[in-house]
């Protein structure tokens, strides 16, 4: 592949990311909307089907690999930044209980869903070879991510960050974050291992040596050095090169060991140790970059994994069943486990509606579920149509829900906090 395509694969990836994301913030939506909805609109749902000789010449096959590379370094400084920010995330502890009952129930909720409808979606949409319950399993996972840097932003931009309901969903965000990828590192083992029980078995014991590394020598070894470097949070280049090193190595094993890197992203994250000031330095130095150059790169590779026989025949009544299942699992589940926890009726139903957005963590999952052979092209299509309308909807149910512009908007330890 020559520079020459390279180059302008990027600026007409850049330019149209920008500018979707331009327009639907002005519509009142979430950026990274915009951003997954130009990954659509540069596929052959859109552009395949409107300019198909100038789509096959811009993405050819062959001239793929520059971008997938870029996108997948992309991925795995995104996820290395959430894995910190798991660590970082305020009043986790102190609302334990309550997001327990809500991450647990927006987990379990969709899952069951998603299990359910697995029968009649597996002889039409599992590729060859791939067994029931992977599948079904791998179904379930996908219907219950919930995308917290969404979230996040959502509840940012409308001055929610401090009510009753936002900081439970900001909780219980971190709750659904380890259920979710303890079961999807699960399923992409029993795919990827390839030897069955003994294959799942060697990389199971492999992850769990590595989480030993990490959190035994890794750990006590970069806060030796953050202190001696970094004092005040700040990395210097040497510390900073000796981070990216270990990212990198970590995001390396969980390859070997049959996993996606993001898993070793994630763990090198969650590993280091837990330091705000640290955060704030790395997301300034990081997460320009990786957000506004490589992500949109994920979002475009993504658009382009979709195909327009999802939108036609039996397959467009099993996408608006995937869909349903996922928006009744999330609210229903978050909701009642607000419910659970003491919260009034308007934010609990405002939280299962936070707790319904998706955004790049669905895109993520799915990723790794094509990459591992787990789903083909038209389930792929499905599930990013899904990502775009739950997180899409958030923010109306959202503002529906909890009666925002009727009336104040509570803060936390208000009469709308729950009754304990």
């Amino acid at each position: 592949m020559s520079a020459t395509v390279l180059l302008l694969q990027l600026i007409v990836i850049l330019a149209t990311a920008r500018a979707c994301g331009w327009l639907l913030r002005y519509l009142g939506q979430p950026g990274v909307v915009g951003e997954m909805a130009a990954g659509m609109l540069l596929g052959p749902v859109v552009m395949g089907t409107l300019f198909p000789t100038l789509h096959a010449q811009l993405f050819a096959k062959g001239s793929l690999a520059g971008l997938s590379a870029l996108s997948t370094v992309g991925l795995v400084m995104f996820m290395f930044i959430v894995g910190l920010e798991l660590r970082a995330r305020q009043g986790v502890r102190e609302q334990l209980r309550a997001a327990g009952s809500v991450g647990v129930l927006s987990v379990a909720v969709p899952m069951a869903l998603g299990l359910a409808i697995a029968p009649a979606l597996h002889p039409t949409l599992a590729p060859a070879g791939v067994g029931f319950w992977p599948f079904a399993l791998f179904i379930a996972a996908a219907l219950s991510i919930t995308a917290f840097p969404v979230m996040a932003r959502i509840l940012k931009d409308r001055g929610l960050t401090q009510t009753a309901f936002g900081q439970l969903s900001l909780a219980s965000a971190a709750v659904v974050d380890v259920f979710a990828w303890v079961l999807l590192a699960f399923v992409v083992a029993m795919v990827g291992a390839g030897d069955g029980y003994l294959g799942l078995a060697k990389t199971g014991g492999g992850v769990l040596l590595l989480i030993g590394v990490l959190f035994g020598a890794v750990r006590p070894a970069f806060a030796w050095l953050l202190r001696r470097h970094a004092p005040e949070g700040e990395p210097s280049l040497p510390v900073l090169a000796s981070l990216m090193i270990g990212l990198l190595a970590t995001a390396l094993v969980t390859e070997w060991l049959h996993l996606h890197a993001v898993f070793g992203a994630f763990l090198f994250g969650v590993a280091l140790p837990r330091d705000d000031r640290l955060l704030d330095s790395l997301a300034k130095r990081i997460e320009p970059f990786s957000i506004v150059v490589l992500m949109p790169l994920f979002f475009a590779l993504a658009g382009l994994g979709t195909t327009p026989s999802a939108f036609v025949g039996g397959s467009l009544g099993a996408m608006l069943l995937v869909l349903a299942m996922a928006v009744i699992g999330k609210i229903a589940g978050g909701a009642a486990g607000a419910r659970v926890a003491g919260y009034p009726w308007r934010d609990s139903l405002a939280t299962g509606a936070l707790m319904n957005a998706r955004g790049l963590m669905e895109l993520i999952v799915m990723k790794i579920g094509l990459d591992a052979g787990l789903i083909g092209p038209e389930l792929f299509t499905m599930l990013l149509v899904m990502a775009l309308a739950t997180t899409a909807m958030t923010t109306p149910l959202m503002a529906l829900f909890a009666g925002l512009g009727r009336r104040p908007v509570p803060r936390s330890g208000s009469p709308s906090a729950p009754v304990r």
